[in-house]
């Protein structure tokens, strides 16, 4: 081996190999981290080496190597991994280890269509110069290996065909910067690019996927999330479908209301037909979404949104379920049912729950959304007349809703009545009638009856989140809540609109939803847990401090730039926040008064506006959150190594700091209930002004025959909704078990759960 092992070179050379190069890259790639053993990493590459084996396969079999020995005890493995992959992309991308310049680097990506040609007209090389002076290209050693391998697979610029990488992260975040502040002033826009560009690249600021994927390439679309209304008549249905392909291509996850379409044996064109009814429609919409992937980053997904009190309800929520065939089954998109109080109040009750065609009820399903006191009065009188319609009892229904949550885990909840009620936005103006793909977005929509319509409005909302770990004094969210504001306000101006109807929304309403990351993070290194209300006096503080600072940002800015056009469409208008309008249940577990000057930020609002009609939302960040090395939004981690499945193998990331904090997290399968986890939940709800991406869990392996009780399922959805939260995100059930228990007749006492059903 030693005389006749040959490597062929990424030239083509061949020559011997040479292991002293091979233990000079791992002796630096190992450098100030503790627990390593380079003998262990050349013992587990040498087994794999080959004769004519290229440097290219080398490398990889050495990253792969190392990245196999992560463990707790161990954990700067995954460090020591992603800097041989940083090497190895560098390699890739420049030939070498040290970048280009950075204007040397844009000239040739503009050259190649990977960056946007308007890039060498926005500022001069002189300005590139200075900006190249802001890059600090070791902070991509701070990477970790499941970080560098997801920014490798969908944020680094590259070919998706052939696999070839052509800028390295540091490029990433600063040409996202340069983009997002080009047309500020010349004075002050290189003070921003740096300001942002080192928010970003210290993983202060987390992005979403669209705007690390795609700000800098000619393609200009980054919003994360697109709600579609859809009409019932076939006009809409097509427009429908043609705006799903459009932005599921550009990167987007989609929500659809469906709602409006009318039931199976509906009369059409004066009776001369009878209506196929939704599983057709919602098949047509799936093959819409799974026709594109999200830019070549993701798959197409989509949430579609219907009523409970809809006729075809009970054959609507087994669509994802395993029985049944292909022609009664729509499994590969997930669901968004939609309650109100009236039908909580029917379950409690004991009563029964009414279902119509929306075709069959004039102005039921508007009112649903815009008037929860018209609703009422017009359910109960079409409950009286001879129109068809179905009767079935309140407890068989919701049984079947959690059933389908539990074996499935996505059947989603919109509490469609707080949506308007603790909302941004007046319901009697712009009615908020579904949420988003992952059910924290939400926005007023109309729907399109073509795709160039000009009344239409396909809602977008524009992402970031703060990481919380790199919070020490609540003082410092104020700066990265003006960065997080100024940053996408202008990329709301600096992106393309493929569809009228969404520009026009976007230009109106310019919402941003800003929400956090690394909550379990936070909650560890501040001593406290989820589950026994130690948490929620800094959780009210936490967000009271997010909420005001971003609405601060945006009142500045409108100071300066003007209002939305729309702003006259939200409670903001009316000087009515948030903490105007929650449920005043949560004060019964969280008394924690507001720290912040409110009345002089109402007077503010009233007076200058606001920029934006929405300013937060707390989504899951499951990817974004992985880049820094954080736990994913505000979500207790499964455990202390989390492992996720990649075209690359099982990438391992250890949770931040967990040699000194490993005691102090508390694990999801560890909580005794959701109770504290949805407690806090609420308590973030008080002042976000969309929604929460809320997960409930349940480990039946803590209920007598591994069986999860009914009367736990439905106490957690009530208490959700007593306490005021919008929307369910998953139901996760540990290892897989997906049955339950249920005593239909009584539901098991379900009125003695503790306050949970009085609403």
């Amino acid at each position: 081996m030693k005389n006749k092992f040959f490597v062929i070179k990424r030239n083509g050379q061949k020559e011997l190999i040479n292991l002293d190069k091979i233990h000079k890259v791992l002796n630096w790639a190992a450098e100030g981290l503790e627990n390593i053993s380079i003998s262990q990493v050349i013992l587990r590459s040498k087994i794999q080496f080959y004769n004519n084996i290229t440097t290219i396969a080398i490398h990889k079999t050495i990253i792969k190597s190392t990245a196999d020995l992560i463990t707790k005890k161990a954990s700067d493995y995954q460090y020591m991994a992603a800097r041989l992959s940083v090497f190895h992309i560098r390699k890739q991308a420049y030939g070498q280890f040290q970048p280009p310049k950075l204007y040397t680097h844009i000239k040739n990506m503009i050259k190649n269509d990977k960056y946007d040609a308007q890039l060498l007209k926005i500022y001069t090389p002189y300005e590139y110069n200075i900006i190249e002076s802001f890059i600090d290209h070791w902070r991509d050693m701070n990477f970790s290996y499941a970080a560098i391998k997801q920014l490798e697979g969908k944020y680094l610029v590259k070919d998706r065909v052939k696999g070839k990488i052509y800028e390295s992260a540091q490029f990433l975040y600063i040409m996202i910067s340069a983009c997002l502040f080009a047309n500020y002033p010349k004075k002050t826009r290189l003070k921003y690019v740096k300001k942002f560009y080192d928010a970003i690249s210290t993983f202060k600021i987390s992005l979403p996927t669209p705007i690390m994927s795609g700000v800098r390439t000619p393609t200009k679309q980054f919003s994360s999330c697109v709600l579609i209304e859809c009409d019932d008549n076939l006009n809409s249905i097509n427009a429908t479908a043609s705006s799903i392909v459009k932005y599921v291509s550009q990167r987007a996850g989609i929500g659809v209301n469906v709602g409006k379409i009318r039931a199976i044996g509906s009369p059409i064109r004066g009776g001369e037909a009878l209506h196929t009814g939704c599983i057709p429609f919602y098949k047509y919409f799936q093959a819409a979404i799974k026709s594109c992937s999200q830019g070549g980053v993701r798959g197409g997904a989509a949430t579609l949104f219907y009523p409970i009190w809809h006729l075809e309800v009970e054959d609507l929520l087994v669509l994802k379920n395993n029985r049944g065939i292909e022609e009664n089954r729509v499994r590969h998109i997930d669901y968004g049912l939609q309650i109100n109080k009236l039908f909580y109040k029917r379950l409690i009750k004991g009563k029964n729950i009414t279902l119509f065609s929306p075709s069959d009820t004039p102005k039921l399903y508007d009112y649903f959304f815009s008037d929860q006191k018209k609703f009422k009065k017009l359910y109960k009188h079409y409950e009286k007349q001879k129109i068809r319609k179905k009767t079935i009892k309140s407890t068989e229904l919701f049984s079947l809703i959690m059933h389908e949550r539990t074996s499935t885990g996505r059947i989603y909840i919109q509490n469609v009545d707080h949506c308007n009620t603790h909302g941004s936005f007046n319901p009697k103006l712009a009615p908020i009638k579904q949420s988003n793909l992952c059910l924290e977005i939400t926005l007023p929509t109309k729907p399109l009856n073509d795709i160039n319509d000009t009344e239409g409005e396909i809602a977008l909302c524009t992402l970031s989140a703060i990481n919380l770990g790199s919070i020490d004094n609540l003082k410092e969210i104020s700066e990265l809540a003006d960065l997080s504001v100024r940053a996408l306000d202008e990329l709301l101006d600096y992106q393309e609109y493929p569809i009228y109807a969404a520009k026009k929304s976007t230009m109106n309403r310019r919402s941003l939803g800003i929400g956090v990351i690394n909550f379990a993070y936070y909650l560890a290194k501040n001593n406290v847990r989820y589950s026994d209300d130690s948490a929620n006096s800094l959780t009210h503080k936490t967000f009271e401090a997010l909420q005001y600072y971003l609405l601060k940002a945006s009142c500045n800015l409108s100071k300066k730039k003007g209002a939305c056009p729309l702003f006259n469409q939200t409670k903001y208008s009316m000087g009515i926040l948030p903490i105007d309008t929650y449920k005043r249940d949560i004060d019964t577990f969280c008394n924690e008064p507001l720290h912040l000057n409110w009345e002089n930020l109402r007077k503010k609002i009233l007076k200058y506006g606001l920029r934006h009609s929405t300013l937060s939302s707390l989504m899951p960040s499951e990817t974004s959150s992985q880049i820094s090395n954080s736990t994913n939004g505000i979500e207790p981690p499964r455990g202390s190594i989390t492992i996720k499945a990649s075209k690359d193998g099982m990438l391992k990331q250890i949770i931040p700091n967990y040699k000194l904090l490993k005691k102090k997290y508390e694990y999801l399968w560890d909580l005794p209930n959701n109770t504290g986890y949805l407690k806090l939940a609420s308590i973030m709800q008080k002042f976000i002004d969309q929604s929460i991406s809320t997960n409930t869990n349940y480990d039946p392996s803590r209920f007598r025959n591994n069986k999860i009780p009914m009367k736990v399922l439905l106490k957690d959805l009530l208490f959700s909704y007593k306490i005021g939260l919008k929307t369910l995100y998953y139901q996760n059930t540990r290892d897989g078990a997906m049955d339950y228990q249920c005593n239909i007749p009584q539901l098991n006492n379900i009125d003695d759960c503790n306050g949970a059903c009085k609403i």
